[in-house]
């Protein structure tokens, strides 16, 4: 069984995203021009599900950001009227997302938090205080039990509050293949807990990073074993789809959870998401 709170799995991964985020930061793929003129924008797959979820908007609406990275989304969120609390678990990457809530003058409705998720329920003690609870693309793939972050999901959600989840469909993480190469099957769909060890130096969104650390322990979570974990907190599954569109040649892993097309960052790919209360 794997420590959550601690352990090579969270060292390693911790310290490669750590080294991301003043790479992630000056890229093109996390262009920032857009929220800092006040009009920040998400995927418009996020954008449309969104507005068909919360068609009175996210004015006064209370949101806990899993997972956030340096905050640029949780910025949009709070862009639109809602209180925002992101938590991640690199301290590069909170720190970040301060400076850049204060810059775009949105430190009065984001907050962030750095600790593991899996310590959240310490590090924040604010149970059913959100309406929503959202994390996407790239998220659960690092976490290895995927039953507790239900726990936790649960935890933080208000009576009738809602989970938004979208990432990349979990079948897409058994594919590889090189910059010229058609994806190969090269991993399995289920590992039973065991995580994948990856040596990578690369990063999806800064080519030719050059990463220094370039291990990290991931975890491939089966749909079922999603849905599973879900529908075990007692939570209502009210929305789901699973689509597969590829564009352009596809690489899963060169990107967080999604395939990373490469059309840009993450256009019409491989994903499910899913709206729970």
């Amino acid at each position: 069984m794997v420590d959550l709170g601690s352990g090579d799995w969270l060292d390693a991964n911790r310290a490669q995203w750590d080294e991301r985020v003043p790479l992630h930061v000056a890229s093109e793929f996390y262009d920032q021009s857009a929220l800092r003129a006040g009009h920040g924008a998400l995927y418009p797959i996020e954008e449309r599900e969104l507005a068909d979820y919360f068609p009175e908007g996210l004015e006064g609406k209370r949101i806990l950001h899993l997972q956030c990275h340096f905050g640029a989304d949780s910025l949009v969120l709070a862009q639109r009227g809602a209180t925002v609390v992101g938590i991640d678990f690199s301290k590069p990457a909170v720190v970040q997302a301060r400076a850049l809530a204060t810059e775009v003058g949105l430190a009065d409705r984001a907050r962030f938090v750095n600790a593991n998720i899996y310590d959240a329920r310490h590090t924040l003690p604010e149970p059913e205080s959100f309406d929503i609870v959202y994390t996407t693309w790239g998220t659960i793939g690092w976490l290895p039990d995927v039953a507790e972050w239900a726990r936790i999901v649960e935890w933080y959600l208000k009576p009738g509050g809602r989970l938004y989840f979208a990432d990349g469909h979990p079948a897409a993480w058994t594919l590889d293949g090189g910059e010229n190469e058609l994806p190969t099957l090269q991993y399995a769909y289920e590992t039973d807990g065991v995580a994948d060890v990856i040596e990578d130096d690369q990063d999806y969104a800064v080519e030719d990073a050059g990463l220094t650390n370039t291990r990290t322990y991931e975890w491939p979570h089966p749909l079922s074993e999603t849905v599973t974990a879900l529908l075990a907190t007692g939570s209502a599954w009210t929305s789901s789809t699973s689509t597969t569109r590829f564009r352009g040649r596809c690489s899963a892993r060169s990107s967080p959870r999604t395939i990373g097309c490469s059309g840009g960052r993450i256009p019409n790919g491989c994903r499910s998401r899913s709206v729970w209360d």
